[in-house]
């Protein structure tokens, strides 16, 4: 039988908060249905899962070492966050975007981003969190040296996460973790993603640090505009 999904359970998410909505802080605490939920949403961030992707339970089953019922709740949630569709009779698959829609998720990941920027360099200097975002920022430089996407994926999620904890905005890390943002770059699979946001990431750091809150909400916008405009470009 040909596994669902290649296996990385021990990778959780750190920017999903712990609860009904996404990850728990210690992989021993985390329910069998948490194992397949994050198993899915870090295949689908390491592209190792495409939209309109089929997910068979007997396999996810399998996969993950789990009962059929932890893998239907997952499954439910999933589809609960947009990043799952369940058809009646077709079972569940990976949610794909048409055009419009990507742009609707763009166009809220630009505000986001931008309010999630702000937010950081507003609590930058009393969050002492300011060598935690250097450290995600070099590891983000070295995985891109070595091309080491798995490695720039980590990197990046400790990089929105430490954003999250500077700014200190409860709804904002409930929400910002929503934004079908993964869906979008596993549809459109940009050969210069990686250094673009490595180059935009380092703008948005430099701001933070300084606590410019003007320049980091413009630097945190700009990154999802270049997504877009790479995008509509490779469209067209």
């Amino acid at each position: 039988m040909r596994p669902a999904i290649q296996s990385i359970k021990s990778n959780a998410n750190p920017l999903r908060p712990s609860g009904a909505s996404g990850a728990v802080a210690a992989q021993d605490s985390i329910s069998a249905s948490d194992v397949v939920f994050l198993g899915i949403v870090n295949a689908l961030e390491l592209q190792k899962l495409v939209p309109a992707q089929r997910l068979v339970e007997s396999d996810l089953a399998e996969q993950f070492a789990v009962g059929r019922n932890s893998v239907r709740e997952a499954l439910q949630r999933l589809a609960a966050e947009g990043v799952v569709e369940l058809h009646r009779h077709k079972g569940a698959a990976i949610r794909s975007l048409s055009m419009q829609e990507t742009l609707d998720v763009l166009a809220v990941a630009e505000r986001m981003t931008g309010l999630l920027a702000r937010s950081a360099a507003r609590g930058a200097s009393a969050s002492g969190l300011k060598p935690i975002l250097n450290e995600s920022l070099k590891a983000l430089q070295t995985a891109n040296i070595e091309n080491d996407a798995t490695a720039f994926t980590s990197a990046r999620r400790r990089f929105y996460r430490c954003l999250l904890d500077m700014g200190g905005n409860r709804e904002l890390k409930r929400l910002f973790p929503t934004i079908q943002m993964p869906i979008v770059y596993a549809q459109h699979r940009l050969p210069t993603l990686q250094k673009l946001r490595l180059r935009d990431y380092r703008k948005i750091a430099l701001a933070v640090r300084m606590g410019r809150e003007d320049e980091a909400d413009d630097a945190g916008s700009a990154h999802v505009q270049h997504v877009r405009q790479e995008i509509v470009a490779r469209a067209g």
